[in-house]
């Protein structure tokens, strides 16, 4: 793989540190490793160990110098063909971020701080996979800024065993006993309280040395200022050496008798303190943050309270007082250190979580309604599925239609969607994309095509989306293909614009699930109505829908057809939705020679597809039924009306179109004077197809 990682600077830090250990190990495994930051010392030593730096100035918290930065760092993903970027640091992570979806590398975070909830903070969280240092970050990254548990990955930080020489500490004390303190001076790394401890040690050890190594930057200038002049105030200046930053660590830590870590504040990890391990120094350590995962209290080191000065010298005191158990603490931090903090677990682990990234992708279909066209869209699901075998697949679909999908194959999730209560509106859409930019999905696929469907894709920030470019806001797909084919068969209309990725239509057969219990459901209805053995059953759906009137047959042509089937002995079930159930009691009250079967509004839609399939022929207008009868390979008798059949009419195996050639249709108009389409459907023909399918 070809892996980048981007931070601030590579001067000596726990970051940069850490940066540098993966790429010499990304390099011994033969990967190519590539590091963008804006310089520093540590600069030759990455080069030294074969990785390849560019300089650019991604540490300035200026939004110019950020945009400026985008277009050059995708210039170097070009460059060297890079799979991975990893950033480190949050000014780093938005150029990477725009940098990555300009070019599909996977963008991957580390989280080294305990974040602000901040605006700025917020794209830590947004990498495909997000790598946290101990389990305190990732509880904050989860509830601050609502970060999945399922991108989250626990790695802690490392050290190269390699560099350490392990020495027991009564081995190593001397005439001296040094105490450090290793950190940038900042006042969050607790400094001042460090120094008020040593005061108290040196009361009790007079042979006390106190090692301060690391500096301020010029905004903590009077911070430092402030430490040089308690330290002479507390009479400690004749013991206490500033030694600024310090290269060189594993030489500092051979002579130390003592670490001690006084942060203030959440400590992400503490790369010092298993350095101090490794080295064999005790350490003595405020109890906050990720410290707690590594230090377990008078086991491998020693836990006091944040700003508690009297804690942390009697703790010191401890140590200097008790030899054993400076060495007992010593040799457990050297066994754990050994087990869980070794340089090569963690870049396993962390070719691990850029293996996952790059092999394992979610894909997101929309196909939001109606509950027919949910049907015609299977055959294009399967096809995704069988072209991304591997994928997790997510279906987005409206709660109408979302039973038909529930045993559904081909998918690996299901999302659901209220776009008539709780999610309509702006609100409802705002919330609806907010859940998915946490699924961060690689790739959308809109199946819908609508401006609400196309303003999802977009708001997802999937790098990948498509669709149609039907001026229903598809300029928010970056994969488009234009709909200038209107008159093509359902199915496919769908396939071609699949094409974009590579899907042929190989097989246009529909399919529903329902379940057993769905199955038992019809018989036992369709017992009740004391069918004889044999007796054919013919289903009829009675309405379209409430909106399109237009396309439904005449209750009287209904009631004759109803009554002739009777004269057959041909048993008729009716089927329709609960606003369906006036018609249907009015159409009963219209039948003299039959008992119909009313299944109006006693069905659910899975019920409804055992119904269907139960028939021997159903006949139905333009709507969901027609689909499912399709599905179920129950032959069909379409009546067409005001919309077109070559657009709308599902893959069938055995089907008959009855429709008029009129002028004004298709006219594609919910409501009419005449409806003369419908008007002109005779009894006659319906029957004409009906025996054409029975005999």
């Amino acid at each position: 793989m070809n892996i980048l990682q981007i931070l601030p600077e590579l001067n000596v830090g726990g970051v940069e540190t850490g940066t540098l250990d993966l790429a010499k190990y990304l390099v011994r495994l033969n990967h190519k490793a590539v590091v963008v930051s804006a310089g520093g010392t540590l600069v030759k030593d990455l080069e030294a160990v074969g990785a390849k730096h560019y300089q650019l100035p991604v540490h300035k918290k200026s939004i110019f110098t950020m945009v400026k930065m985008v277009p050059l760092l995708v210039e170097i993903i070009k460059k060297e063909e890079i799979d991975i970027v990893h950033a480190r640091s949050r000014v780093p992570a938005w150029i990477a971020y725009f940098a990555c979806r300009r070019t599909n590398a996977v963008f991957i975070t580390t989280c080294h701080g305990y974040y602000k909830k901040h605006p700025f903070s917020y794209v830590m969280g947004w990498a495909k996979r997000v790598i946290v240092l101990s389990n305190v970050i990732a509880r904050h990254m989860i509830e601050a800024f609502a970060v999945p548990h399922e991108r989250i990955r626990l790695i802690p930080r490392s050290v190269d065993l390699e560099k350490f020489k392990y020495s027991r500490p009564d081995k190593r004390r001397g005439r001296e006993f040094n105490i450090g303190i290793i950190s940038r001076i900042t006042p969050i790394k607790g400094h001042l309280y460090f120094i008020k401890a040593m005061a108290k040690v040196a009361k009790v050890v007079p042979s006390l040395k106190v090692w301060v190594v690391g500096d301020a930057q010029k905004s903590h200038e009077a911070y430092k200022e402030e430490l040089h002049v308690l330290t002479r105030r507390l009479g400690l200046d004749h013991c206490t050496e500033f030694l600024g930053t310090q290269k060189n660590i594993p030489e500092i830590l051979s002579h130390l008798d003592l670490l001690v870590l006084s942060t203030t504040t959440h400590e992400a990890f503490g790369r010092v303190i298993i350095e101090a391990q490794a080295a064999g120094v005790p350490v003595v350590a405020t109890e906050v943050g990720g410290v707690v995962d590594i230090i377990e209290n008078n086991k491998n080191g020693l836990l006091v309270p944040p700003a508690d000065p009297s804690s942390m010298a009697e703790a010191a005191l401890r140590i200097f007082r008790d030899p054993q158990l400076a060495s007992n603490l010593s040799e457990a931090a050297i066994t754990r250190v050994r087990e869980k903090y070794n340089v090569e677990l963690m870049v396993e682990n962390t070719l691990k979580v850029y293996e996952d990234a790059t092999k394992n992708f979610k894909l997101l279909i929309i196909k939001l309604s109606s509950l027919g066209d949910v049907i015609l869209s299977i055959a294009g699901i399967r096809a995704i599925r069988e072209k991304f075998p591997h994928y997790e697949i997510s279906l987005l679909v409206g709660v109408e239609s979302k039973d038909v999908l529930l045993r559904c194959p081909y998918i690996d999730k299901l999302l659901v969607v209220d776009l008539k209560n709780k999610d309509k509106g702006i609100k409802g859409l705002l919330g609806a994309a907010r859940i998915l930019r946490k699924k961060n999905f690689d790739l959308v696929v809109d199946l819908q095509n609508s401006r609400l469907s196309h303003a999802l894709s977009f708001l997802s920030l999937s790098l990948n989306r498509y669709g149609y470019d039907n001026k229903k806001l598809g300029f928010l797909l970056n994969h488009r293909q234009k709909d200038d084919q209107p008159k093509i068969g359902p199915v496919e209309h769908q396939f071609r614009m699949l094409k974009l990725l590579g899907i042929d239509l190989k097989d246009n057969h529909l399919e529903l699930w329902p379940s057993s219990d769905d199955e038992e459901y019809v018989e036992n209805l369709l017992n009740t109505q004391w069918l004889s053995d044999g007796q054919k059953v013919v289903g009829i759906n009675i309405n379209a829908s409430k909106r399109w009137i237009t396309k439904c047959w005449p209750k009287e042509r209904i009631a004759k057809l109803c009554d002739e089937l009777g004269l057959r002995n041909i048993r008729v079930v009716i089927t329709g939705t609960q606003g369906d159930l006036l018609d249907a009691n009015t159409l009963i009250k219209m039948v003299k020679n039959t008992k119909i079967i009313n299944a109006c509004a006693k069905t659910t839609v899975n019920q409804l597809v055992c119904l269907i399939k139960r028939c021997a022929v159903y006949i139905s207008a333009d709507s969901s039924p027609l689909h499912i009868a399709a599905a179920v390979k129950t032959p069909i008798i379409a009546l067409f009306g005001p919309t077109e059949p070559i657009r709308h009419m599902p893959p069938a195996k055995d089907f008959v179109i009855i429709r008029k050639e009129l002028p004004c249709s298709p006219c594609y108009k919910p409501k009419c004077r005449h409806r003369r389409c419908m008007n002109m459907i005779t009894v006659e023909e319906v029957l004409q197809a009906i025996d054409k399918f029975l005999k």
